[in-house]
């Protein structure tokens, strides 16, 4: 062979899909899934000593591709060490179902041992996995706790099945007899490998974030719509979105959850490969005000102040570290028979729909006020996006809450 032909030999497998596919990379860390954590009360709670020597099967599902996996187990709410005795990972046969396909099974590790103790108030990752996965891909997580834990640390709203028995079950196909229920517990995000440069979309949010009145093991919240309208476009197909809602959250007070500047540090800050957060909270800072009694026009203003001050904490705190903040304006609610609002209430919600839409203030603006409010009583939601509280929005509500978000701000079309 001349040494012409091989010159253009080399040129040829050089600009090959093969010889770019591959060549080596270095992966990077993604959030594909999380979810936030806290300590589950009433109902959300499981009675004392449910989980220890028992088996827990949770789903859970990646916004983005990737080749590779961790998943990072959560004891931020424990008061003592949790031992977790071993894991397993595998696809699961469908959503709302316990059972897996058995060929797909892998043994977890944790610093190369099958258990992990993870200390009191901490996190811990799993040792990566080289697995080839898709968005969008259902993935069973099954957990064997050696003891139960001292202090819960859950995420009440999972709108997804999961199922606990007793015994060791890690590497089992299927549940028969376990209890259901739609909690997560422990299970804190799903960490994916890619050679792509990391960039992740955080939703920090209430309810309406979290996905009150959507469908269980449906996948329809509307940071699932968005998703899948990020994977569809070719110019976003490489962002991953998280959901870190919490229902009953609040800017400014604990409520059912830790407040949201509270937990903006271990929610979104932290979060592998953040370079956005879309934020929508507020609705419970206005309603709860005056839940249980009329308050004074001073009141009325000091709130409004509060929440403009953390918005501007959010913001401040997120740009320190390079992370760009979207905010979404806050929807209508009036005619909730929890919050019963009156005239004052509206008018601090617009009062803050008002500073939200400022420009100077959020690097960019969704407004979901416009998009789900009934043109012909603006202080309400439109009634075929409404759950029917006045204050949620169904599942068609949350299309077009994704709906009414460009996908130009993160780079698409």
């Amino acid at each position: 062979m001349s040494s012409v032909l091989r010159a253009a030999l080399a040129s040829l497998l050089a600009l090959s899909p093969l010889a770019a596919h591959a060549a080596p990379c270095t992966p990077q860390w993604v959030t594909g899934w999380a979810s936030s954590q806290m300590v589950p009360t009433g109902d959300n709670a499981l009675p004392a000593g449910s989980l220890g020597g028992a088996t827990l099967r949770q789903i859970i599902r990646p916004s983005i591709d990737g080749t590779g996996l961790r998943i990072r187990l959560s004891n931020a709410y424990g008061t003592a060490p949790l031992h977790i005795d071993g894991a397993t990972l595998a696809r699961a046969v469908k959503a709302g179902s316990a059972a897996i396909d058995p060929a797909s099974l892998i043994a977890l590790h944790f610093d190369g041992q099958a258990g992990v103790t993870i200390p009191a108030g901490a996190d811990y990752l799993s040792d990566p996995v080289d697995l080839p996965l898709h968005a969008f891909d259902d993935l069973a997580v099954t957990l064997h706790y050696a003891q139960d834990p001292q202090g819960q640390t859950s995420h009440p709203g999972s709108r997804t099945t999961s199922w606990l028995l007793a015994g060791d079950h890690l590497a089992d196909a299927d549940l028969p007899g376990a209890r259901a229920f739609q909690h997560w517990f422990t299970l804190s995000a799903l960490e994916v490998a890619r050679c792509e440069a990391p960039r992740l979309i955080v939703a920090l949010g209430d309810s309406i974030t979290d996905g009150h009145g959507a469908t269980d093991d449906a996948n329809d919240r509307w940071t699932d719509d968005f998703a899948r309208r990020l994977q569809a476009d070719p110019a976003t197909r490489g962002l991953a979105i998280v959901n870190q809602g919490i229902g009953g959250n609040r800017l400014l007070h604990d409520g059912l959850g830790p407040n949201a500047l509270s937990r903006l540090d271990r929610d979104v800050l932290v979060q592998p490969g953040v370079a956005w957060v879309v934020v929508l909270e507020g609705i419970n800072d206005i309603g709860t005000l005056t839940r249980e009694a009329p308050v004074d026009a001073a009141a009325h203003q000091a709130l409004v102040d509060q929440m403009i001050g953390a918005y501007r904490q959010i913001i401040a705190r997120a740009h320190g570290q390079g992370i760009k903040v979207v905010g979404g304006t806050v929807m209508p609610f009036m005619g909730n028979a929890y919050y019963h609002p009156d005239a004052r209430n509206e008018a601090d919600r617009q009062a803050v729909n008002r500073w939200i839409r400022e420009k100077g203030h959020f690097d960019a603006v969704v407004d979901f006020d416009q998009a789900m409010r009934d043109p012909a009583q603006p202080d309400r939601l439109l009634p075929a996006y409404d759950l029917g509280d006045h204050l949620h929005p169904s599942p068609a509500g949350y299309r077009a809450m994704a709906q009414s978000i460009p996908l130009a701000l993160f780079g698409g079309r």
